[in-house]
This record gives C-alpha cells, structure tokens and sequence, in this order.
C-alpha cells in the first residue's frame, strides 16, 4: 500500500472509532477484510491509528474538526507534510482536499491542558496530583509506549537474557526501574516467537509495574494473594524473585484464563482462589490489590480509553477501588502487609483513596509510597505498602 492508501484506510477505522467502535476491534476487523493489506501495511496503519487517538484533541484544532478525515487531515500537517502530496494523489488515497479544507489549518497552543491532548475536564486533576510536572507528564503521553521486558529472575539473569535476545536480533538495555527490566530497541515484533519468551524466560511487562512488584514485601516461603489478579503480572513477576506460596483471585475469573498457562511457562504454581475460598482460609501474609481503575498511567498504550473516560466511570471506579481494600485488608495476617497499586496518575484513585482507607482502618500504617510516572520511562503507576499492626 502507498503512504496515501494507509492514509485512507486510517481515515475509515476513524470513523468507525469515533463512532463508537473499540479501536483493537475495528482494526482486527478491517485486517480480516481486507487481505490484500500485508502484515507491515497493517503495523503502519495501527501505528496511525494510535498516534491520532494519542493526539487526538491537537490533531482536531490542525484539521478543524473531529471526522476521521479531519483527525488525518491533522496528522498529516502535524508531521509537517504538505496535504497536497497525500489526498487525491491517486486512486487510493482520499479524495482531493477542498477550498475550505485547504483553508482550514488550524493552531495548537501548549499550555494548560491545550495542545498536551489531556481530557479537559481532568486537566485540574492531574495538575493538583503532579504540581509542575503535569504539563511534562501529559506531553509524555502523547508519545507511543516503550516496549519492556520482565526477565525470570529465578530462571537466567538480566545480562543473560540480553545477550540471548541479541542471538535473534532483539536488542535491547536494561532499565533502571527494576533489576528484571529490559527495554527493547530493536526487534520488538519478533518477542512472541522468540524462545526466551516460549520457555517463560521473559515476559511483556512495563518498567513501572515491574517497579511495583519489587515493592512488594514478600519474604521466602510466605503466603501471597494476588487479590485482584487478572491475567497474573503482577504474581508472576514477584514469584519471579522470590520463592512462595501463591495464590490468585479475580471477580471474574475469566480475566484469569491465561494465568495457568503463563504460570506453567515461568515455572510457578499459582491456586486460583474464589473469595469465599479466601476468607475461610488462613489470612495471608501478604496482599496484592491491583485495583480497577482509569487506566490514566497507561493511556499511550490505550490512548482511546483516555476520551471514553467521564466523571461517572471515575466516580464508579474510586467507589469500587474502596470497596476492594476494605474487603483484601480482612485477609491479611497480622503483622502482614496490604499492597494497593493502580496503573493511574490521579490522587482521588492514589494518595487520597490510602488517606480515606486509613481513616476507616486504623490497624494498619504506611510502610512505603511511591509515584511513578512516563517521565521516569515507564507506565503511571500508584503503590503504597501498608502494614497491619
């Protein structure tokens, strides 16, 4: 496909997304239909895709409005081409610019929330959560996500793992948020189908979550519940450092259905647990709460998820955050340890959920807290350690 066809296809899963259509959906959908398209023509036009969502608000003042042929019109000039060289250049490409279009350049200013593509609405939340470095913050989001790796410690060694990935031309760096962490700079297509990762050596793990799991404060041979597992990072990474018993449970366990096999590649034992399970139980020495939230810290990887949030989700979501940690904190043992994590840069999800938390229970303390953000190279991400007394 030319520069301008994959142009024209963007434009058409555009409307589709704005429309309603989840963006993984559409672009599954219009790879099945249209076969012609190889494997890089689909890789470039999802490339395109995710940049416009990223950008989205900038990309709309650039083309003047917010149809997928204006988000593209956008893109186009935000990439400093001239719009002339793309639409109606030939039979695939969109159709020829008109008078208004051609007239309808816009400009981006970059203060406040403008111009760093951040929800209007939430813009004073996240300045009130990360003071000066907000505007820093929301202009890092706007850039794809790096790709890392989480070596299995308990199986080879991160310099080990590096040298092996170079043997099938993966190249890659350690990251200094975490000792397991490896980012990839070359040949990140190519992880799947390398045999590091087919024999549980190395995971797709961000440099934060990473970060957060070595924080957890589990010791040799004690007891972990991963409270609100999903497919299983977070245990696995912490069962990748340290010898345990490990226990997983999700509200939904279909959330759970790759966990054994991932568990069985990394070489860990993992007991999927109900709640009722849990409760009548023995308490645990440690519990992992993950917890729902708005995805904030993550949204260059899932840049539609940051225009589908609304003050209703949020407010749904923080209820529910504290709803979890009041049911995990029963389970844990005491002298044992609460771990709260989100994937958010948000305070009413972070800081101020604890503050609330320790309000109504007042058994336990603050062991450690810490922020993460893009601008340390990784994920947002939220963990406070809390110790029951």
């Amino acid at each position: 496909m030319t520069p301008a066809a994959r142009i024209s296809a963007a434009i058409h899963l555009m409307d589709r997304i704005q429309a309603g259509e989840l963006a993984d959906r559409a672009l599954a959908d219009w790879g099945r239909k249209n076969r012609y398209a190889g494997s890089k023509d689909r890789a470039a036009i999802g490339d395109i895709v995710f940049e416009v969502l990223r950008r989205k608000q900038s990309l709309a003042a650039l083309g003047a409005g917010e149809t997928g042929r204006a988000l593209l019109l956008g893109y186009v000039r935000a990439h400093g081409q001239d719009p002339e060289t793309v639409f109606g250049v030939d039979r695939y490409a969109p159709p020829e610019l008109t008078d208004v279009e051609r007239a309808s350049a816009g400009s981006v200013e970059a203060h406040d929330g403008e111009g760093a593509d951040f929800p209007d609405w939430l813009w004073p939340d996240l300045a009130r959560s990360h003071g000066e470095q907000a505007q820093a913050i929301a202009q890092a989001m706007r850039n794809r996500a790096p790709v890392h790796l989480r070596v299995n410690l308990a199986k080879l060694s991160r310099e080990k793992a590096i040298a092996s990935l170079a043997l099938e031309v993966i190249v890659g760096e350690p990251h200094a948020l975490s000792l397991s962490a490896v980012e990839v700079l070359e040949g990140s297509r190519k992880i799947r189908n390398s045999r590091l990762y087919k024999n549980g050596e190395i995971e797709l793990q961000d440099a934060s979550s990473q970060a957060v799991g070595d924080l957890v404060p589990l010791k040799q041979g004690e007891r972990l519940l991963d409270f609100c597992a999903g497919a299983g990072g977070k245990v696995l990474a912490v069962a990748g450092r340290i010898a345990g018993d490990f226990f997983a449970h999700d509200v939904d366990p279909r959330r759970m259905k790759d966990l054994p096999v991932r568990a069985s590649r990394a070489g860990v034992s993992v007991k999927q647990v109900s709640l009722r399970d849990a409760q009548q139980g023995p308490q645990f020495d440690t519990v992992l709460v993950d917890a729902p939230c708005s995805g904030s810290g993550s949204w260059r990887r899932d840049p539609q998820g940051k225009w589908l949030l609304t003050p209703e989700k949020l407010g749904h979501v923080v209820d529910l955050q504290k709803e979890i940690l009041d049911q995990a904190a029963k389970l844990v043992r005491a002298q044992g340890h609460l771990v709260y994590a989100t994937c958010s840069l948000l305070e009413c999800e972070n800081a101020f959920q604890i503050k609330e938390f320790l309000s109504r229970s007042t058994a336990f303390s603050v062991a450690v807290e810490r922020h993460f953000t893009p601008l340390s190279g990784g994920d947002g991400f939220y963990c406070a350690v809390l110790r029951r007394d």
